[in-house]
């Protein structure tokens, strides 16, 4: 892959996504940018700020898992003329995607070629699956698949070994 990295990260909520990219960074020097931080900073801080009382994006972005099928439905709305759009915003100036959602955005990002490779993250045996009012995706719709069931550490050997694959 060497230096023409678009990767996307994909699997249910706290499963590991954004774990990975911070290793992949910090190994690798692969830059990324959570997806519900970028759309937090680009359009859903404005969105939601007045009806929730938000006072800065950051407060925004961490009160995200009480809304998450509002933001699901807000992510659908802003890319509703091109389902890329927020994903070529983002990889503009990052080398990973993190948390895409939703199987017609992933879908249309994989026919314009904005990524060329999709991670899914498993962490199904130690969290449950996220509702499907917030997420569609499923794993058939990755690449890769790394296991994330067991100790931070057996990841972190898995996330190094992968990325030895693909980035040296």
């Amino acid at each position: 892959m060497g230096k023409n990295v678009k990767l996307c990260l994909i699997g249910s909520a706290r499963w590991g996504k954004d774990s990975l990219a911070e290793i992949f960074n910090e190994q690798f020097g692969l830059k990324y940018t959570s997806s519900s931080e970028a759309c937090a900073d680009i359009f859903i801080y404005d969105k939601l700020k007045d009806l929730y009382g938000y006072s800065s994006v950051k407060e925004c972005f961490n009160d995200r898992f009480k809304h998450r099928a509002e933001w699901f439905n807000l992510i659908s709305e802003y890319n509703k003329d091109d389902k890329a759009r927020l994903a070529k915003e983002i990889m503009k100036n990052n080398d990973i995607y993190v948390g895409m959602r939703s199987r017609d955005e992933i879908e249309e990002c994989l026919r314009q070629n904005v990524f060329n490779l999709v991670i899914w993250v498993d962490g199904s045996k130690r969290l449950p699956f996220e509702s499907k009012d917030s997420f569609d995706i499923d794993s058939l719709c990755a690449d890769i698949i790394i296991e994330n069931n067991d100790t931070y550490e057996n990841f972190q050997r898995r996330a190094i070994n992968l990325g030895n694959l693909l980035f040296k």
